[in-house]
């Protein structure tokens, strides 16, 4: 096997062993999400608001982020691309429980390492939502294209 063969394969592998790790991850915050949906005071513990918001929306909060951290990982894996992902969340914009909970995490979206990943996609996210606010257009699916 040629040298270039041989880093393609090992880049291949390396690739291959991220997505697995981001997928036991992403499978791990699902089972705690799910267990702080079925369970009110496991969800209080998700509480980035001040305590400012009801159970029933804190639940609803927790089922956003599920969402959106599902879309996350299908575009960390490659299995949709960033234009793809961006398209998703502008549909999950148009939801007002997302909106929320999208402005009501900000605080903590800044304080991720701006050179991460989740922290470039967070801000791709923020803008599309400036640009949806600012938009006349009721054709919301067109703005940020």
């Amino acid at each position: 096997m040629n040298a270039d063969i041989q880093q393609r394969l090992l880049e291949h592998l390396e690739r291959q062993d991220r997505h697995n790790r981001l997928i036991a991850q992403q499978q791990l915050q699902l089972d705690l999400l799910g267990k702080a949906l079925s369970d009110p005071s496991l969800a209080s513990v998700f509480d980035l608001h001040g305590g400012n918001v009801t159970d029933e929306r804190r639940r609803q909060y927790l089922f956003a982020n599920a969402m959106y951290t599902n879309a996350l990982l299908a575009w960390r894996i490659e299995n949709i691309t960033e234009e793809q992902f961006i398209g998703y969340v502008r549909g999950m914009l148009q939801n007002e429980v997302f909106r929320e909970y999208w402005d009501a995490t900000r605080a903590q979206r800044l304080t991720l390492d701006d050179e991460s990943d989740e922290a470039r996609i967070g801000r791709e996210v923020d803008k599309l939502a400036d640009l949806l606010d600012e938009s006349d257009s009721d054709e919301w699916w067109v703005v940020g294209n």
